[in-house]
């Protein structure tokens, strides 16, 4: 089965449409196992998506029940990565809070992305008044510290985890459209659009389905290699008393409450710093590995 999809997916003479768009997914594929940084990066990235999403599964308690008897244990057969302040269990606080944290970033994701794309392919496509526009909004949140517009939004609505979602995809969607933007217009000439055009299709029509195609994987590269920034901020925030907020484990919150012991009971802080770790380097890992494989540039 799989030799024959192999056959079928690399055969220079593509039948279809499919076939061809099928063939080059393929080779994107075999180009990136190649690749073992980004491999480990992939791999420890689904693992924490595995996790989080099995964490009523996986996990050993409930990760809000207390249990001052246990306070600061340390780790132990009983709980594997010991117990906080209010005895409740590290792990189970831990796996959950990959479910919060990697929930508030692929939310993010899917909010800042087409939004970026469409104003930058709209920028950069129509030009004039509308580029003049587009972008000098865009350099109005490029002017700001991300961390600090964030912050300010999330004070201006209440904390919690959709006010941390809504105020770090209000400072993260500029970058993708300037990417998205530059892409636009080293291709608004290209022949294939002069023909579009001729053609009948409209403006809008080029954009949706001409242009804004061909900037997708130089802005999936930088979303995956934003990924890290983006968990960074919302732990940040967390962190701040400005994400989820108590009990709702949060890896940024779990750390504010660990600092207090850091350095007599360092397993409770432990844990969510090299969570957030990991999960910002295997980003990192994977991003690099998809520059080298999608952006033509790196050949």
């Amino acid at each position: 089965m799989l030799a024959d999809f192999r056959r079928w997916a690399l055969n220079d003479d593509a039948g279809s449409r499919r076939q061809a768009a099928w063939g080059r997914r393929y080779r994107i594929w075999l180009a990136l196992k190649g690749n073992p940084l980004a491999m480990l990066g992939l791999a420890i990235i689904l693992a924490c998506v595995v996790l989080a999403a099995l964490a009523p599964v996986l996990a050993p308690y409930d990760p809000t029940v207390q249990e001052l008897t246990d306070r600061l244990a340390k780790p132990s057969a009983a709980h594997l990565l010991g117990t906080d302040e209010l005895g409740r269990d590290i792990l189970s606080r831990l796996l959950y809070g990959g479910r919060v944290t990697l929930g508030m970033v692929i939310a993010v994701v899917v909010l800042v992305a087409p939004l970026g794309l469409a104003v930058g392919t709209v920028a950069g496509f129509f030009g004039g008044w509308v580029d003049t526009c587009l972008m000098r909004v865009t350099d109005v949140f490029l002017a700001f510290p991300r961390l600090i517009l964030a912050l300010a939004f999330v004070a201006a609505l209440s904390p919690g985890v959709e006010s941390t979602i809504l105020a770090i995809a209000l400072t993260a969607w500029p970058p993708y459209a300037r990417i998205a933007r530059a892409e636009t217009l080293t291709i608004r000439h290209a022949d294939f659009i002069e023909a579009a055009a001729m053609t009948g299709a409209s403006p809008w029509r080029i954009v949706a389905r001409h242009v804004a195609p061909l900037c997708v994987p130089s802005l999936i590269v930088r979303v995956t290699l934003d990924m890290s920034s983006i968990i960074i901020t919302a732990a940040s925030l967390g962190f701040l008393g400005m994400g989820a907020q108590p009990p709702s484990p949060e890896w940024g919150a779990m750390i504010a409450t660990a600092k207090r012991f850091i350095l007599d009971q360092y397993w409770v802080a432990l844990a969510p710093c090299v969570a957030i770790l990991m999960i910002s380097l295997a980003f990192n890992f994977l991003g690099d590995g998809l520059r080298d494989v999608l952006d033509p540039k790196q050949s």
